[in-house]
């Protein structure tokens, strides 16, 4: 019996049941913060209703410099990162450039890298005080102080631009670029224009659509970032949304719950204005650079062409190679910066990594959380990416619609909404600071890329060898997992690797929730580099290091070995040649 024509009471069933579970961690949280900014009293005391948090959100002028400092942070570095991802992306898909791929593959690791790792780094060589770079400057005869310093306004817009706001766009663009038709191209360079003036006139007009809607879908990015700015802005009294609700509840004593609520709510507003807005924009046009006469084609960039990789290959060191070997050079150091200690470099700071309790139990927690997402997270989000195209239940556009809907609420805000959940709903209190509320945040997080990811896979495939199962009397499940899993295969690994990348470098959606003994490394890597007792710089460095190392052996891994688990087109091309020869073969 497939499982589309089982009778509608029982589909709609499992479709309400979806929306109910889904609905409620989307939405309970959001309406809990709604509600609860009209609450005066703290989280675990009886409800005081009154409209004094509102009054003194409205009143508060830090509030509203931190909603200001949201849009400045992320404009700002949006007019730098967005021109050059689309440049980099129109170099590696539409010119002649050497290992255009393997650059390509570059800015997906770039992607993978932690921010707090990255952000690390460039402390280490831009610090004010101790940085290498700055060192080195300050010992120049016309140099007198330190020429950068990374805590500062253009200190938090450059770690952005040297985390991933450049490289996860050049992920999303390169490929739309390369789909692109050259005969308009062709036609330009015909009628005489140069390389330059085709690229303006005719090839950013015709991939405008595509532009657009990556540029759309960063939009939600606003409200996302937490970790660059704890790090390097909360020192020098610059707050974001996100990093003013961290301080409301875990740093002011008392904690301002009512405040951080109110805060939380103001963005819910925002949220419901863009969101919106940004759906609207993306859906109103069709994004078409395929047609039935594409034809590729590449521009050869001439004497442009080595200065242009040069540039690209500098920038990819900037993004990954020089924030790692940083951050290995710094963690030998007795103190980074000083090179006049006696030794300068030290294994101290390893041991004493090593030898911390917290490091070990946060090691464990990132393991457990990883693992458990990437197997748990792949298996799930196919079942239900199978029920919303594999089925004509009703309810599904509901479904998918939350989904799309998460995506837009950040993750302080999302965990500060679940705070509430688990401290005002009976039963649920015993779930705070444990492993397994962080568990359902992480595995839950991944909802909508896994789910559009495996609908793409879903759609390109027939049905013939699911209905050859059902006549040979297969069932539902059986037919699930000997056909589909296995045909699905190489999809399922890829979201289990990005899954178990993510969740290794989760912080904001889980630091409310999680106590001393359910820290992950990210979150032990940010006590250490914000803490008040004293920064710890370089052993930081090394748990950002174990994180990098973490994700890469997982990447590396999968990507060798996961794809051989799937059907492999090698296996039936040898199997065609097999029977081919066996046919030929002298009877």
């Amino acid at each position: 019996m497939r499982l589309s024509t089982l009778r509608p009471g029982i589909g709609t069933f499992v479709v309400a049941m979806l929306i109910l579970f889904f609905g409620l961690y989307i939405t309970y949280p959001v309406v809990l913060i709604l509600i609860n900014s009209f609450n005066v009293a703290g989280i675990g005391q009886p409800a005081e209703w009154s409209l004094d948090n509102w009054r003194s959100a409205f009143s508060n002028p830090s509030i509203w410099g931190a909603l200001r400092n949201t849009f400045f942070i992320y404009f700002s570095y949006t007019i730098v990162a967005f021109p050059s991802a689309v440049l980099i992306a129109w170099v590696l898909a539409r010119t002649k450039i050497r290992w255009s791929y393997g650059l390509e593959f570059m800015f997906w690791v770039s992607f993978m890298m932690p921010s707090i790792a990255t952000t690390t780094g460039w402390i280490i060589l831009l610090d004010p005080h101790i940085g290498f770079l700055n060192s080195l400057l300050t010992n120049l005869s016309f140099i007198d102080e330190a020429p950068f310093n990374m805590y500062s306004v253009p200190g938090i817009i450059f770690a952005h631009l040297m985390g991933n706001a450049i490289s996860s766009q050049v992920m999303l663009l390169t490929p739309a670029f390369r789909n692109m038709d050259v005969t308009l191209e062709e036609a330009a360079r015909v009628s005489g224009a140069s390389n330059i003036q085709t690229m303006i006139r005719v090839t950013l007009p015709v991939m405008i659509p595509p532009i657009v809607l990556v540029f759309m879908l960063n939009i939600v990015r606003i409200f996302q970032s937490f970790e660059t700015e704890q790090i390097l802005g909360t020192s020098i009294g610059f707050f974001v949304y996100s990093t003013k609700i961290f301080h409301f509840i875990r740093v002011f004593e008392p904690p301002e719950y009512g405040q951080a609520t109110a805060l939380a709510s103001i963005m819910l507003v925002l949220i419901a204005v863009i969101v919106p807005v940004q759906r609207w924009l993306v859906s109103r046009r069709r994004y078409t650079t395929i047609t039935g006469n594409f034809k590729p084609g590449l521009v050869d960039l001439g004497t442009w062409g080595p200065v242009t990789f040069g540039l690209i290959v500098a920038l990819l060191l900037m993004l990954t190679v020089i924030p790692v070997l940083v951050l290995i050079g710094g963690s030998f150091m007795t103190r980074v910066g000083w090179f006049i200690t006696t030794p300068v470099f030290s294994l101290e700071h390893w041991t004493a990594v090593m030898s911390k309790t917290a490091f070990v139990s946060a090691v464990r927690t990132t393991l457990i959380l990883s693992l458990t997402t990437a197997i748990i997270s792949p298996l799930l989000f196919s079942m239900v990416a199978y029920v919303l195209v594999r089925t004509n239940w009703r309810g599904r556009a509901i479904l998918d619609t939350l989904f799309w809907t998460s995506a837009a609420i950040p993750g302080m805000l999302a965990g500060l909404g679940l705070l509430w959940v688990i401290t005002r709903t009976p039963g649920l209190n015993i779930l705070f600071g444990t492993i397994w509320i962080l568990i359902i945040v992480i595995v839950l997080q991944g909802k909508l890329s896994g789910t559009q990811l495996l609908k793409a896979v879903y759609t390109q495939m027939g049905v013939d060898l699911e209905e050859a199962a059902r006549v040979a009397g297969a069932g539902w499940l059986r037919t699930y997992f000997r056909i589909w899993i296995p045909l699905i295969m190489p999809t399922l690994i890829l979201i289990g690797t990005l899954n178990f990348v993510l969740a290794a470098q989760t912080t904001s959606s889980i630091i409310l929730l999680a106590a001393r003994n359910t820290e992950t490394l990210s979150i032990l890597a940010l006590r250490m580099l914000t803490d008040t007792d004293g920064r710890q710089l370089e052993q930081a460095g090394i748990v950002s290091l174990f994180i990098i190392a973490m994700t890469v052996v997982v990447a590396l891994t999968a990507r060798t070995f996961g794809l051989r688990l799937g059907v492999s087109h090698d296996m039936r091309a040898r199997a065609q040649s097999s029977d081919t020869k066996k046919a030929a073969a002298p009877r």
